[in-house]
């Protein structure tokens, strides 16, 4: 069925795309962006419907390139449907699911079945990425090209980085010539070994194992050498230390097709925030040293990360209600990606218009999607941010079927107030009339 028109009014527009943020006005007309006018007033058309922004920020939806959803095989931790109502509330319109499911999403079949399942029970764009190699073994490669024509946007083996230097050689070969977009999970996991947390003082304090920062440089180091070698585009899906910053500005700064993620949890967090042994910050990567969340910081305000990602990896209370040492990696982002990496704003240490481009337009150009910015002719996937709004995060609240957030409790300031995919109200919070 058609939809009405939809007027957008007096609202704080930002184009992340074009480096724009102005008050201003938008139409949206059968799921795109009909008319945009910076400044100046728009003439409602008859029968349209009429939303007063109050002076809030309107952006592009937010693109989360790393989302982990159970569905296939794990419904018990989250499922298309409650991923894409937690997106919805956190501003997110498009989100990028692994393969990691049961099955793997490895063949046309799974990726044909997450679209048609996505389209039934999701409320924002899925966008599957397909597997590496079979089963994620890290030895027989995936069909690259059936997969992309099913409709994988990308490849990768999800929370399992491909040890194997010959295959992931033989991937990167194959990705070039479908000039499809590898998207490796940079840690090297004889490096990572039985470690559960970063290594250094905190760690010893704890009494824990702990992950040195070579885990993930030294898989880097290799996997940049092997894109010098094949020319084909490579994404480090997160990084969370000053050297991968160094190992990223080389490779980009010798033109290699190279780009990079960090988490927000990284962004904003340290180990510090493990405390007594908080299981719903245990990660991969781990939470590292306050210096080397700096570093992020200060790379992406550079331009050298690329992408915020939430790294949402829903568990259930089994896999984290235990000792820290074996408690499984993951927690909740994707609902609170939005107001996580907006701290980095109100401290001062990025602009908005700088994070919201890491948020919509950069994984926009990434993944060749034709969102992520304010233009005519461009989907109405919108986002509407207030972004003074205080509260304290209640994980029960979360839309999530799992809790384990490592915000649980804190303070928070700014979130979606209304979310539009396609031109259709997907989220609107009860505060906003």
């Amino acid at each position: 069925m058609s939809q009405p028109p939809l007027l957008l009014t007096n609202a704080t527009l930002c184009d992340p795309a074009a480096g724009r943020q102005a008050p201003g006005h938008v139409l949206v007309r059968e799921g795109r962006i009909a008319d945009i006018a910076w400044g100046a007033a728009l003439v409602a058309p008859e029968g349209a419907e009429t939303i007063d922004c109050a002076g809030h920020v309107l952006s592009p939806g937010l693109i989360d390139m790393r989302a982990f959803v159970g569905e296939p095989g794990a419904e018990h931790r989250e499922t298309l449907a409650s991923a894409s109502a937690a997106a919805a509330a956190g501003g997110v319109t498009t989100l990028v699911c692994m393969p990691d499911t049961n099955p793997v999403i490895d063949g046309p079949a799974i990726v044909d079945f997450v679209l048609r399942r996505a389209r039934d029970t999701a409320c924002v764009h899925v966008l599957p990425a397909a597997a590496i190699t079979k089963g994620l073994a890290g030895r027989e490669m995936t069909e690259f090209g059936l997969l992309q024509e099913a409709g994988a946007v990308a490849f990768t083996d999800g929370l399992k980085a491909v040890a194997n230097a010959q295959v992931l050689r033989r991937a990167l070969t194959y990705a070039r010539d479908f000039d499809a977009l590898i998207m490796q999970h940079v840690e090297e996991p004889d490096l990572v070994g039985e470690g559960v947390m970063n290594e250094g003082e905190m760690a010893s304090r704890l009494g824990l194992l702990g992950i040195p920062r070579e885990a993930e440089t030294v898989m880097l180091e290799r996997d940049i050498r092997l894109v010098r070698l094949t020319g084909a585009r490579y994404h480090a899906a997160m990084i969370s230390c000053a050297d991968s910053v160094e190992i990223v500005r080389r490779a980009k700064a010798d033109g290699l097709p190279v780009t990079c993620g960090a988490s927000v949890n990284n962004l904003v967090l340290n180990e510090g925030d493990i405390g007594h042994y908080r299981t719903f910050c245990r990660l991969s990567p781990p939470l590292r040293h306050e210096t080397d969340r700096l570093a992020l910081v200060a790379a992406l305000n550079e331009g050298v990360v690329d992408v915020i990602v939430s790294d949402h990896n829903p568990q259930d209370v089994e896999t984290k209600r235990l000792p820290f040492a074996e408690a499984a990696d993951g927690a909740l982002g994707i609902e609170t990606l939005l107001g996580a990496a907006l701290r980095l704003v109100h401290t001062g240490d990025i602009a908005l218009p700088r994070l919201l481009t890491a948020l919509t337009a950069h994984p926009a150009k990434i993944l060749g999607r034709e969102a992520g910015r304010l233009a005519l002719g461009a989907p109405a996937d919108l986002t509407l941010i207030d972004l003074d709004v205080p509260y304290v995060l209640d994980k029960r609240r979360l839309k999530s079927r799992s809790k384990n957030s490592p915000f649980d409790e804190a303070r928070l300031q700014g979130a979606a107030m209304l979310t539009l995919v396609g031109g259709r109200i997907v989220f609107r919070d009860r505060s906003f009339a």
